[in-house]
Formats: structure tokens, sequence, C-alpha cells
């Protein structure tokens, strides 16, 4: 199994396929590398692309640690990963836990990033929900740490996963069925030192203001945690577009995987083209119609 190694010592397996640009793909807290088949798949056809299993995530190394785990250090083995391919820059996706990755990637490494696409990002962002998510994150490392195979199909029932669930009962079942096969330690140490300490989005406004990286937020319209913290990036970000998905959870890639790659393709093609432009400074947020 192919693995590049950290400047901590960390081996990342990963997986990639096809030739051009590079994309490099980020998976959820819920999934792992395999989570991205659709996509690899699909943009393999003309892209060089990577997918990869996060630290705490066999095929790699699971550190018994958990401050081996962080969202800045989920930023440098994203970085790891292209310098030990030889990648200077790529399209950077990520879904949830990646999306969160993907946008600290345009704040710390900007200069790697092509594009980045950030999707169903957002748990824990909202202030007024932001101590009881950490509360519950630390509830549910306990409740992995326990046993993955034993908790994965009550996660995988959340209230933005049912929406997979009825659409594609097979999609999904393979999806809770790869849940059950995580790591019980390298699950618990994400959640705690990832997820409960990382900071909102919402704290980050000075700094996203100024991230000129292009920028595409997709969200379900049944991701309720995500719906308000994708209009924050959307209105934040200099270069940001926002794409709603109707009917649609949090596990979009996977529950609308031709939508998903449609949308994603388009944004690719529009960044290569140098037509995905910052907002036009002209289209004031406050203006209802012009008078003058």
């Amino acid at each position: 199994m192919p693995k590049i190694t950290t400047p901590d010592g960390i081996q990342l397996h990963y997986e990639e396929a096809g030739e051009g640009t590079p994309i490099l793909f980020i998976h959820e807290f819920g999934g792992n590398h395999e989570s991205w088949e659709p996509q690899m798949r699909y943009f393999a056809r003309r892209h060089r692309c990577i997918t990869y299993a996060a630290r705490g995530y066999p095929p790699s190394d699971v550190p018994a640690d958990v401050n081996q785990y962080s969202q800045l250090i989920a930023v440098a083995d994203a970085v790891a990963i292209l310098d030990g391919l030889g990648i200077a820059k790529a399209h950077i996706v990520g879904l949830s836990m990646g999306g969160f990755a993907t946008v600290h990637f345009g704040l710390h490494a900007a200069d790697r990033a092509l594009s980045l696409t950030v999707a169903g990002a957002g748990y824990g962002a909202e202030k007024q929900f932001e101590e009881y998510f950490r509360g519950v994150s630390l509830e549910v490392a306990e409740r992995f740490e326990a046993g993955a195979a034993e908790f994965a199909p009550v996660y995988a029932e959340g209230a933005s996963r049912v929406q997979f669930q009825n659409k594609d009962p097979r999609g999904w079942r393979e999806f809770a069925d790869r849940l059950a096969t995580h790591s019980s330690q390298g699950a618990a140490n994400t959640m705690r030192g990832v997820q409960a300490r990382r900071p909102s989005l919402y704290d980050l406004e000075a700094e996203l203001a100024v991230m000129e990286v292009p920028t595409l937020v997709v969200v379900g319209d049944e991701d309720d945690h995500c719906l308000q913290p994708g209009i924050f990036l959307k209105k934040t970000l200099p270069a940001c577009g926002l794409s709603v998905f109707p009917k649609t959870g949090h596990t979009l890639n996977l529950e609308e995987p031709a939508m998903f790659n449609a949308i994603l393709a388009e944004f690719i093609a529009q960044v290569e083209a140098g037509a995905w432009k910052k907002r036009d400074p002209r289209a004031l947020p406050g203006q209802i119609m012009r008078t003058k």
C-alpha cells in the first residue's frame, strides 16, 4: 500500500488515478479515503486525483496520543500528501471534517491551492450551539471508543444522514458498514482532537475576509447545521460561490454523486479558465433596487 510519511512521522495511506491538473480529496469524519470513489472514477478521466486516509483511519497510522490530532495538523497532513507526490498546487476538495480542513488549508497554505471546495462544513460553527457541539463531540468520542462496530449504526442514522438512507439504501448501507470498520481509538481521538477543539468559522471572519482563493461552498438544504455557516462563508469569502442541493443531507458526494460531480466539474473549469473571480463590487449586499 502506498504511504507518505508526515513531518511528525505518521504514515498516511493514499491512492491516486488519472493525469492532468491535480485534485486532492479530503474525507469526512464518518468516511474514509474510499468515500470519494464516485469522484475518483469521474474526475480521473481528465485530472490527477488523489485521496488519502487521514491519521487515525487505517490503513494510515493511528496515533495513540490525542495531541497528535488537531485542525492544523490536518492541514499539515494534506500539505504532506502534496509534498510527497511532488505536487506544487492542487484543487482541494473536502467534505465535513474535510471541508473544515479545506477552509484552513486556504488560510494556512493558500499558495498550494488552485481552488477550494468546501462541502457540508458547519457543525460546531454556529455560536449558539458551540458548547453543545463540544459536549456531544466528547460523548460521541466515548461511544466510538467503546466500539466503532457497535456505535456505527447509531451514528449512521443521524438527522442529516437519513436522507441518504431514504434515497439510496444500498449506498447508505455501504457507508454504514464502512463506518463500522473504523478504528475505535482513531475515531475517538479524531473527535476529541480535531472536532471538539476546532475554532468556530465565525471566529475566523477577519482572516476569511482576505482569503482570495476561488472557493465553492456546497450544502444540502436538510443539513441544518451547515446551512447558515455556508451562507456565512459565501458572504465572507471574496471569491466564493454557494450551491445548495435540494432535499439533501450531509453525505453530499455519495447521496447526490451526479449533482456533486457536475457542479464541481463546472467550478474547476471556470477556475482553470480564469473566470471564477471575486464578487463584483457593484453587487452591494445592502442594495435592493438601484435608484441613482
